[in-house]
């Protein structure tokens, strides 16, 4: 069991050759483009998730910061669909992976950084250096600021690829631990097996949790910047 334990986290490959564009790809076909004038319960429900989603978003933005929201809703559509269906037995997570993640983090927040210097220079700077530091401590100041910023992106794609990688760890172990005990004491194997249906739920309520911590902090970074 410990051998296979990272096993899942693997890139998969089809004939030697990596599959996991194919599976990032996957979701847009769970979202199909309504062609008629009354949709379904269920294209109803996801249009409604979405629209009180980015009301609570979108409230904070000016009309500049407005303009990112169908980036903000493609993000969020996108890694809370993404970790559900890593969830399903046999499938793989790419959100799993630190690379994939930077690759999301990294573009949104030097987008955010990159509008904040064009449209406010001034306030921009003045995040580096606090109004009222002592002389002696600017230059000390400047540089953890400065860290602090380029720290963001990687803070974002740190914090979703360890709650979804801890959370399929733990289901791993413990569906091991169910399968092992089976044998040996059904009565402890039935208590464990409870406690996997309700780490199961629990991972549920973590991956669109995850998706929506991401979203809110890209936009979070957008607003300070706008």
């Amino acid at each position: 069991m410990n051998e296979n334990l990272f096993a899942s986290f693997a890139t998969p490959t089809m004939m030697g050759l990596p599959i996991v564009m194919l599976i990032i790809m996957f979701p847009s076909i769970l979202f199909p483009t309504p062609k008629r004038m009354i949709t379904n319960r269920v294209v109803s429900i996801q249009q409604w998730l979405v629209n009180m989603i980015m009301k609570q978003m979108m409230n904070i933005h000016n009309n500049k910061g407005r303009t990112w929201t169908l980036m903000l809703i493609s993000l969020i559509t996108f890694i809370g669909t993404t970790n559900l269906l890593g969830l399903l037995p046999h499938t793989f997570t790419p959100t799993t992976q630190l690379s994939m993640n930077l690759g999301m983090a990294i573009p949104l927040w030097a987008g955010a950084v990159v509008t904040g210097f064009r449209h406010k220079t001034k306030t921009s700077l003045a995040h580096f250096l606090p109004q009222g530091t002592p002389v002696p401590l600017i230059p000390m100041l400047i540089i953890i600021e400065t860290i602090s910023l380029f720290i963001q992106p990687m803070a974002l794609a740190v914090r979703l690829t360890a709650n979804i990688t801890a959370g399929h760890l733990l289901i791993h172990l413990i569906g091991g631990a169910t399968l092992a005990l089976m044998s040996i004491s059904p009565t402890t194997a039935s208590i464990t097996f409870i406690i996997l249906v309700l780490l199961t739920i629990l991972e549920f309520a973590v991956a669109l949790i995850q998706a929506y911590v991401f979203t809110l902090l890209v936009s979070l970074y957008l607003h300070d910047n706008t």
